[in-house]
Order: C-alpha cells, then sequence, then structure tokens
C-alpha cells in the first residue's frame, strides 16, 4: 500500500514539473505576448495605464479630471492601435523622477511623458519613438540679457529633480547654482519674482509655459537650444512586443494625418507647424 501511495505521488510531481516547464514557455525572453505585455493587456482587458504628466501647458496638463495636450493624444493613437478606446485608458500622472519606477513596478503600461530616450533610462526599461525630437533650452525674464547657457556661471537655474535638463546643467555647467523641484512648474513662481534666474527644459515645454495667459509677455524662450531630446513611450524593458507594435502604430499615424492632427489640436495652436515624423529614427526595440 504504501509503495502505491509513493507511486502517486511520484507521479503527480512529476505531472506538476511538466505543467511548470510547459507553463514558463510563454512569457520567457519578455516577448510582451503574455499577461505582462501591453499587446496581451490591451487583447484581454481592453483597458491600459498610461503615465503622463499633469502640469505641462500644449503636452500634458491636468484641468480637474481631465488631461489634455500633446502626449496625451499620442497617448490616445497609442491605445487605438492597440485596441483600446478612449474610454479603458486609465491616465496616471507622473514626474519625471518616478518614471522607470512606475513602469517596473507595474503601476503603468505605458509612460508619454516628455521622456528623454537615453542609454541610462534605457538600463531600466524600454523605449519605443521617438516620437519627437525637442532640445534644451531657457526660459528667462522677457528683460533677460542671457542668451544661452554659457552664461549661467553664478546664475541659479531652475530644473525637474532626475530631468535630463538638471543633469546636464550640472555636468556641462558646473558653475550654474541648480535648484531643482519634482515639477517644472513649481519654478516659474520663483522666475516670475526673481530667485531664480532662470528655468531649463525642453524648448516645446518652456514655450508651453511661456504662452500661459497668467505668464504672458513676463518670460521669453531664449532659443538657443544645446541638447537633442528625443521623446520616447517608456514601457518595461522586457516587452520588445510591446515595443515593436508601439512603433507599428507611430508609422501608421505618420501616414494617415493622425499625428499631424494630433499636434495641431494641441501646441500647433501656438502656430508652430507640426513636425514631420521621421520613422527612419524609431528604436531597435530591446537594444541598449
Amino acid at each position: 500500500m504504501r509503495m502505491k501511495r509513493m507511486a502517486a505521488l511520484a507521479a503527480v510531481a512529476g505531472l506538476a514539473v511538466a505543467m511548470t516547464a510547459c507553463g514558463g514557455d510563454s512569457d520567457e525572453g519578455g516577448s510582451g505576448t503574455g499577461a505582462g505585455g501591453i499587446v496581451g493587456k490591451a487583447e484581454s482587458q481592453k483597458k491600459l495605464v498610461i503615465g503622463v504628466k499633469a502640469d505641462q501647458p500644449g503636452l500634458g496638463l491636468q484641468t480637474g479630471s481631465q488631461y489634455e495636450g500633446f502626449d496625451i493624444e499620442i497617448g490616445k493613437i497609442i491605445a487605438k492601435g492597440l485596441g483600446v478606446e478612449e474610454s479603458g485608458i486609465e491616465w496616471k500622472t507622473t514626474v519625471s523622477n518616478n518614471r522607470e519606477p512606475f513602469i517596473e513596478q507595474g503601476t503603468v503600461d505605458l509612460v508619454v511623458a516628455t521622456y528623454t530616450i537615453n542609454d541610462e533610462r534605457k538600463q531600466k526599461v524600454n523605449f519605443a519613438g521617438p516620437y519627437y525630437i525637442a532640445g534644451q533650452d531657457l526660459l528667462v525674464k522677457s528683460d533677460s540679457t542671457i542668451t544661452g547657457p554659457d552664461q549661467l556661471a553664478g546664475k541659479t537655474v531652475c530644473s525637474a529633480t532626475g530631468s535630463t535638463p538638471a543633469k546636464r546643467i550640472t555636468e556641462n555647467y558646473p558653475d550654474a547654482r541648480l535648484q531643482q523641484f519634482d515639477a517644472y512648474s513649481k519654478c516659474l513662481p520663483l522666475l516670475e519674482n526673481g530667485q531664480v534666474d532662470a528655468v531649463t527644459t525642453d524648448d516645446i515645454i518652456l514655450a508651453g509655459y511661456a504662452a500661459q495667459d497668467q505668464y504672458a509677455g513676463k518670460f521669453k524662450v531664449v532659443g538657443s537650444t544645446f541638447s537633442d531630446e528625443p521623446y520616447g513611450i517608456g514601457l518595461k524593458k522586457d516587452d520588445t512586443d510591446g515595443c515593436e507594435k508601439v512603433n507599428e502604430i507611430l508609422k501608421a499615424a505618420a501616414e494617415d494625418g493622425s499625428y499631424k492632427a494630433a499636434w495641431d489640436a494641441t501646441l500647433g495652436k501656438s502656430g508652430t507647424p507640426a513636425p514631420e515624423l521621421d520613422t527612419t529614427k524609431l528604436t531597435h526595440c530591446g537594444a541598449v
């Protein structure tokens, strides 16, 4: 009797091992088609959580429970391409310093938040895109004599903690005094009252701030960019299939006019014409 019982237990154990081995193959290599990938989630749940900025006029701005801006429209295009209706999108406010943790921890499925693609971030997350290439610039008072970053020695410059612009000031312009907050918008009152001499981030973000009614005529964008900032769509490091699918969606958006329509409805209101989306520069998903 004891031998029969042991044989039965061994058979059950063997079956469990076999089932585990078969089940483990579906997500091996991070194909993105399993439960952890955006393609699989979109197909099965018809829902996506997208991380966006909430304080960047023209790009990602929250008013009440509503979000609007170019990044928001790009998020809608991606969701639609994945088969998710606008009603299935949950917008999640992100700041510069929590974008990688939000992706890694599964707080969001995607991040579309003026998110510069760089090698350091690619160690932690995957990027589709870029869908826009910005350039770092300076926002100063209208009567300021600052004309570029070489004049920042001894000046106080404000930026966002964890951002590429803040890091560039620290590394390339060490004689500037850097003040950091979790959001660029917190720098603007300090610029207005003279507590800082300049705010630095990407030119298109600064233009959106300067165009706000409460700051009309008070600020100017210097217009001397000193970087290239390719904006990407962040997603989990191993979600290669999801990344490739997003790139396919961006290519289609460039061809069918929806990319231009997204620009015209947001940043285009400033009078700036829509840029061409250069699909030859889309990332090689998973490459570091």
